[in-house]
């Protein structure tokens, strides 16, 4: 084998690796602002483990953070509590660093 088949393929595996993390800390950062709104909606802890979970079922629904943003609005909004929809994209961006963070540290 060549050292360019070499570099090819590490560079497949990080690649891989790097979209695998990608996928992880997105799932985990719509895990937690599903439970961020959830305790704001007042949810007990079942209902907020379920919403959680349709939270990041939400973004398989097309590409980007849109269809996330639209759930959290909606649900938050029937709930009849007072958040708009930059709350919640900045919520999303303390999510991404919290899932980050606990990602890096294996948690």
């Amino acid at each position: 084998m060549t050292t360019f088949d070499d570099r090819e393929k590490a560079f497949e595996a990080k690649f891989a690796h790097d979209e695998d993390m990608k996928f992880r800390m997105l799932a985990r950062r719509n895990r937690l602002l599903g439970t961020w709104a959830a305790g704001l909606m007042g949810l007990s802890d079942v209902e907020a483990d379920a919403y959680a979970k349709d939270v990041v079922r939400a973004d398989f629904e097309e590409a980007g953070d849109e269809d996330v943003i639209r759930k959290v609005l909606g649900d938050l909004t029937s709930a009849g509590v007072d958040t708009d929809e930059a709350t919640i994209r900045e919520q999303l961006g303390h999510k991404a660093d919290e899932a980050r963070r606990q990602l890096m540290a294996g948690s």
